[in-house]
């Protein structure tokens, strides 16, 4: 999977990514508060956050299942890890507020806000 930080341009901070993932390089120390706030991603419009889901949705079903959920650090940066199963069950927690096992776009645009 070929992954870049273009897919971000204009959207996200070079520095801010870099800082964000080098907050959670060790395994188990994903938060997606802090993950969001250090990117710069809770500060952005609707749209804007729309334009982030619709990078991270990597097989563009609408909707970010919890495989991409897992892989969610490398759509920032190809060598990043892979979130742990804890870690990854924890976010679809959070973002999955209607309980169908996944996320749609409007559930990631509150889970950013939040």
């Amino acid at each position: 999977m070929l992954i870049s930080a273009m897919a971000f341009s204009g959207l996200l901070n070079d520095a801010d990514i870099t800082a964000a993932l080098q907050s959670v390089s060790a395994v188990d120390s994903f938060n997606y508060k802090n993950f969001f706030a250090k990117a710069g991603i809770s500060g952005k419009s609707a749209d804007q956050l729309k334009q982030i889901f619709a990078v991270l949705d990597q097989d563009k079903s609408g909707f970010i299942e919890e495989d991409e959920l897992k892989l969610f650090l490398q759509n920032f940066s190809s060598g990043a890890r892979a979130l742990s199963d804890a870690e990854t069950k924890a976010f679809m927690q959070a973002g999955d507020s209607d309980g169908d096992g996944r996320i749609g776009v409007e559930e990631f645009q509150s889970l950013a806000k939040n």
